[in-house]
């Protein structure tokens, strides 16, 4: 049986609570699906409990994790009114093309259809696929900030910290006001990267709250003593069974450090799996190196009924991504009836330009943190790119030789991208290691088809569905 309703909103982070709101407020009947058990999205996460139980946790992550109560109390109290009907621990497997999302709950597989959808998926880490990034002990920097927003949970030995970027500094200064022992906050931004940043920094002074926070990160770490080496290169984690060390060139010089955890980053990526399967329309960005949906001023994609809110359509932050969601539960309330055309420009404007604040900082990030080259293109034939059936940089790069000329006729080939991450670990490399390979550019090169399920789904779950 297929539920109907006005509005489905996919994510509970900053964009999609914000959207949800807006559109609640303007007689939308709205049902928000979250993956996880409380709204938040990765970023809040956890965000209702940490606060109603006053954790100490909440002034380890910071004002700008606090923020988020505000949004979350908002969306509970639509929850509270009817206004929302919020359903956690939902995953989504497949959105159809009429607005129809197929979903698990509790063991159980679902249908319901909108007549508006915004997919407030939000982002993922970029994969840093170095030698040794298998090796238990070597995670994503977000997955210890996760640890410590859900479980306040909080590394033990030393951990090296590694890679670039603004959430590479705030995890860093974030485990060592929770205790942890930081061994190196170890950096691939290189001069080259300084220098190009440069010309950016006028236009990102429009928001200077971004500049000095960054600043204040790198003296809190100066100030707790973390040993700090920027332009690291040909990074690596060494052990057997698991992560014992982390070797690195710097200045010409190999450096090895004792670590029992490695935590990795070069920034995040619009999570584009829900709009792929669609078959929205997307652009490469080439100042991030991602895919993102093309979408309109307003958040439309280029299919009817279908729009993208927050870092899904575009990274600009947790702040932007609320702005850019109250936006499309605007756009939603315009075209569903409830808002004239004059009403939802008069309403958007003052978002717009807030908006705009917050998104003066992003080029001057993108060109300061951008990955670096061995991260985006492997240069160690052995380093496993795609995780879930093992295939390598090297066999890739054979695949291409054999006349292979895209990631989906490497899928062929090697079955990379066929595990149960349906390529969200590995589409983008390997699209850099062909791109590479043939001449191409990655925009030439294109990226996987993602068909469903894109999340894992059960044969029983399938056969208990109603025809």
């Amino acid at each position: 049986m297929t539920e109907n309703g006005d509005l489905v909103v996919i994510g509970a982070g900053p964009a999609g609570m914000a959207a949800a709101e807006e559109a609640s407020a303007h007689g939308l009947r709205v049902v928000v699906l979250d993956e996880q058990p409380e709204p938040g999205g990765q970023i809040y996460r956890n965000i209702s409990s940490n606060q109603r139980n006053e954790s100490r946790i909440n002034d380890i992550l910071g004002p700008d994790y606090r923020r988020g109560a505000t949004l979350a109390r908002q969306f509970a109290m639509a929850c509270e009114d009817g206004r929302i009907d919020y359903r956690p621990d939902c995953t989504v497997w497949q959105v159809d093309g009429d607005r129809t999302v197929h979903l698990s709950r509790s063991g159980r597989a679902e249908d319901l259809r909108a007549r508006r959808l915004i997919v407030a998926t939000g982002a993922m880490e970029r994969p840093v696929p170095i030698p040794g990034w298998t090796l238990p002990g070597v995670m994503g920097a977000g997955a210890a900030q996760i640890m410590l927003k859900a479980a306040q949970a909080v590394p033990r030995g030393p951990v090296v910290v590694a890679g670039a970027g603004p959430l590479l500094l705030l995890i860093a200064r974030q485990l060592v006001d929770a205790g942890a022992t930081v061994a190196a906050l170890l950096e691939t931004t290189r001069a080259a990267d300084y220098l190009a940043a440069l010309p950016k920094l006028p236009a990102a002074l429009r928001a200077p709250g971004y500049l000095r926070k960054g600043m204040a990160m790198r003296r809190r770490l100066r100030q707790a003593g973390v040993p700090a080496f920027a332009a690291v290169q040909d990074l690596s984690a060494v052990g057997s069974a698991r992560v014992e060390a982390v070797r690195f060139r710097h200045r010409g010089k190999t450096h090895e450090i004792a670590a029992e955890i490695l935590l990795l980053h070069q920034g995040v990526v619009p999570n584009v799996q829900i709009t792929r399967q669609l078959g929205c329309a997307h652009d490469w960005d080439p100042a991030q190196r991602c895919w993102r949906p093309a979408l309109d001023e307003w958040g439309n994609t280029s299919l009817d009924g279908i729009a993208v809110a927050g870092d899904g359509g575009g990274i600009a932050g947790a702040e932007a991504a609320a702005l850019a969601g109250r936006i499309a539960g605007i756009e939603a309330a315009h075209r569903l009836g409830k808002l004239d055309a004059g009403a939802r420009r008069a309403k958007a404007a003052p978002l717009r330009r807030e908006l705009g604040i917050h998104r003066a900082v992003r080029p001057l990030l993108d060109a300061l943190f951008h990955p670096s080259p061995e991260i985006l293109n492997p240069p160690d034939a052995a380093t496993v790119v795609c995780r879930c059936e093992e295939v390598t940089a090297g066999a890739i790069r054979d695949a291409v030789a054999l006349g292979a000329t895209g990631p989906n006729q490497a899928k062929a080939y090697l079955r990379c991208g066929m595990g149960p991450c349906q390529g969200r670990l590995c589409g983008l490399t390997v699209s850099e290691i062909i791109a590479a390979a043939t001449g191409k550019t990655v925009a030439e090169t294109g990226y996987y088809h993602i068909r469903p399920p894109i999340k894992p789904v059960s044969l029983g779950e399938l056969a208990g569905m109603d025809g």
